[in-house]
């Protein structure tokens, strides 16, 4: 099938992991909600052969956070499914300030896929700093000095 990327923008909720487990239930619903191929998103994990094989293509093939922003390794099976902080200075490169706001997450994304249509010795974006499938990358963002949103970028698929 191919390897997709994945983006999302999700409320923060008092801690990543909360985070992530609010977006896994609304992912979920979306994608599964209404077809009876499972009941819920424990019974989509259970499932090694399609998760293995396939996946979902989506946030759902994330099955924890870590924090570290070491780089994931391929030859690390515990990388796999994880999702981790950018680096702080990574986020000052690409959002220029350290506490990027939602509406900036947004325009560095619009300006990283503008960036795909360039030949390959374009500027690397934001969307090259998740260089391991199967795998994800967060940013906290801010509203004022307030943590109120998640950006959350990763790809899945071979």
């Amino acid at each position: 099938m191919g390897a997709s990327g994945w983006e999302y923008l999700t409320p923060f909720k008092n801690t990543v992991e909360e985070s992530l487990e609010a977006l896994h239930a609304q992912v979920f619903q979306e994608l599964y909600g209404d077809d009876g191929t499972y009941r819920n998103l424990e019974e989509l994990w259970q499932d090694e052969e399609f998760m293995g094989e396939e996946g979902t293509h989506s946030i759902l093939d994330i099955d924890r956070v870590v924090h570290t922003t070491a780089a994931p390794s391929g030859h690390n099976i515990r990388d796999y499914g994880t999702l981790r902080p950018l680096a702080p200075d990574r986020i000052t490169h690409h959002f220029g300030t350290d506490r990027p706001t939602p509406g900036r997450f947004e325009e560095v994304l619009v300006q990283a896929h503008a960036a795909l249509r360039l030949p390959p010795d374009h500027v690397e974006t934001l969307l090259d700093e998740c260089r391991m499938r199967w795998t994800g990358i967060y940013v906290v963002l801010y509203t004022g000095d307030e943590p109120t949103h998640l950006g959350i970028f990763g790809y899945s698929g071979d």
